[in-house]
Order: structure tokens, then sequence, then C-alpha cells
């Protein structure tokens, strides 16, 4: 029997292949999973949301029942973060919801027309800071103590054998105001102020490259999960697309390819309009992580054998299908997209997801249906 050291070197190869577009021994299975985990081990949600640690615990424990499985794509449940990266409240289970109740963002107008100039004169994190302690009531000195707990809630998961995929996670600067503006409002600012909303995006987009160049150096993570979560080209004509979403999304992936790590892109919604662009990005750096609403075989179409593919069972498969159907789809991609892919859900596991559903997926990769 192999050791959970070696069992993690196991790991850690198959996905490095599989991300370089090699053979793998099989393919990889990485599952992104939270909520999930706590349904499935009988924990409430405000339990779960307690702290770091504790969604660590809980997450570890599913993963233990649920067996051979490459690997989880991070160490603990963000629920409690999300303000942080979205500049928006959140409601949380045993708080402002009831204990079992999934968390939610409260995205309203809270970032204002006038903050885009604080943002230029004195810069993206004193404003931010800023804004999260005294418009959203967010503790931050306490998140902050929490996320030094991370690099030990990750070698909590490599100790038991588990590859944590991607250990850093990043968002595109967009994604900041139009949580902080609310989305609608922040549509609008981009065609009644297009110049002011690109000069407050390239000061955020200066500070946040810096910031994540230091922060894969310090993990040596060899994953970046980016998320340009409401970047999809449904959202935007071309023009507005490339101006806002594509231009900041770019950089952000050369800045982690330059520091040696390979980028995750979070692909939430459609972006099947624009896919042609990601041939631009170095061969073999790049995974194209796509939620089922991007068709995944006009993805293989278009970037196939230059970016691995990662995806994409859908959440209603898990909720609401059999095993039968979650394995026999997984099986047909594992065929279908053949060198270069990874299977994983289509964004997060719901947290209803049914468990004998995930555990067909991990039986399509094993072979142990």
């Amino acid at each position: 029997m192999k050791t959970t050291q070696e069992l993690l070197l196991e790991r850690k190869t198959r996905v490095n292949k599989a991300i370089a577009l090699e053979k793998t021994d099989r393919t990889p299975l990485i599952l992104m999973m939270d909520a999930f985990c706590a349904k499935h081990v009988g924990v409430k949600m405000a339990d779960f949301c307690k702290n770091l640690k504790a969604s660590n615990a809980v997450m570890l424990e599913s993963a233990k029942r649920l067996g051979d499985f490459t690997g989880i794509n991070a160490a603990f449940g963000a629920g409690t973060l999300f303000p942080i990266m979205f500049c928006a409240k959140a409601k949380l289970p045993g708080r402002e919801l009831p204990d079992d109740a999934l968390w939610q963002l409260d995205e309203r107008e809270v970032m204002t027309i006038d903050d885009y100039d604080t943002i230029i004169n004195k810069g993206w994190e004193p404003f931010l800071q800023d804004y999260l302690v005294n418009r959203l009531s967010y503790p931050l000195d306490e998140a902050m103590k929490e996320l030094t707990e991370v690099p030990q809630l990750v070698k909590n998961f490599e100790d038991a054998g588990y590859l944590v995929y991607s250990p850093v996670v990043a968002i595109t600067v967009n994604e900041y105001l139009s949580g902080g503006r609310s989305m609608p409002k922040f549509m609008r600012d981009l065609f009644k102020m297009p110049d002011k909303v690109e000069a407050v995006l390239d000061v955020i987009q200066e500070e946040n490259n810096e910031s994540l160049r230091q922060q894969i150096r310090a993990t040596k993570a060899s994953v970046v999960f980016l998320s340009p979560a409401r970047g999809a080209s449904e959202f935007f004509s071309p023009k507005l697309w490339e101006r806002f979403v594509w231009k900041y999304l770019k950089g952000s992936i050369e800045v982690i390819i330059e520091e040696g790590a390979a980028a995750d892109i979070h692909i939430d919604s459609n972006w099947g309009r624009d896919l042609e662009f990601f041939r631009s990005l170095p061969k073999g750096k790049c995974v194209f992580e796509t939620d089922s609403s991007t068709d995944i075989y006009k993805v293989k179409e278009v970037l196939g054998g230059h970016m691995c593919i990662k995806g994409d069972v859908p959440a209603q498969k898990l909720a609401l299908g059999t095993p039968d159907e979650v394995y026999d789809y997984c099986t047909r991609l594992i065929k279908d997209m053949g060198t270069g892919f990874i299977l994983s859900s289509g964004c997060s596991i719901p947290p209803n997801a049914k468990v004998e559903n995930v555990k067909a997926m991990i039986a399509a990769v094993t072979g142990n249906m």
C-alpha cells in the first residue's frame, strides 16, 4: 500500500502532466466542493462557516469518506471571505440566515462614483481597507489573522495524500467594481464614463498583480485559481469585453505564468463567442475550467491540444441525476476530451448533490463502479 506522501506525489504528477498536455496514468479528478461537504458529513452550515479551520476539518473528513480522488480545489470554505473578493456584504448562516442555509452575497450599490476618484488619487489598497471596515463593517483584522493559518490547512490535506489544487485564489479586477457598484450600475458606468472606469481598473490591476506575484512566491503554488466570474462574453458587447475584461484577464494570466505557475481560469457562464482569444495564451500553461454553460465540445474544438480543459459535470446532474447518468456522462467526457483533461464539477458541487453521484464521478476515473 502506498504511503500518503507517495499518493500525494502521484496525484501532483498526474495534474501537472494534464496541464502540460501530457499523457497521464489516469484522468485527474479534482473535486470543487465546500458546502456539499457540510451536508455530506452532517454539519450545519453555521458551524461550517464558523471559521476557516472548522470548514477545513469538515472538508477533510468528507474527502476521506469519499475515497480515492486526485485532489480538492481549495483547503477551506471561502464564504466568509467573499466581501474581500467582491466588495459586497455576505449574509451568513446562523447570523443573517437560518443555521443550515447557504451563504449569500448581498450585492447592492455601496461603492459610489466619487470613490472612483479616491481610488485613482490614493490607490486601491488604502481605499479597500477603509471600505471593508467602515462601509461593509467587515472584521478585516480577524480575517487576515485567519488567513495566516492557510499553510497549515493545506498541509492537513497533503498529510492525508490529497492535492490542494489551487492554494492561491485571485479574481479579475472588474469583479471588485461590479460587486461594489452592483452589476447594473457598473455596466451603466462602462457607457457613461468608460475612461474613468478604465483608469480605476488600471490602478487596481497594477496593485493586484504585484500582490499576486508575492502570493505565488510565498506559497510556491503550481496552479493559481483566477476567476473572471461575471466577465462572460454573453454579458458584454465584443468591444466592451475586450477593453474591460480580456485586457485585465490576460494581464493577470501573464503574471501567473511569469511566476512559474499555471493559470486555472474559472469560466462561469457562456464564453463561446470569444474562445479564439485564449489561443493567444502560451501552450500548456493554462486550464480552461468550464461550468458547462460554455459547450465543452466547442472548447475542445478550439482549444484542445493548446490548453488543458477542466469540468464540467453540471450541478443539476449531481443533484437530480442518478449515479448511472453521472457515471455515463463522466466516462464519455474522459473518452472524448482525451489528453489534457481534468474531470471536475461545473463550478462547485452543489450542497444538495447526492453523495452517490459524487462517488460515481470517482468511479468514472478509477473504474470501480
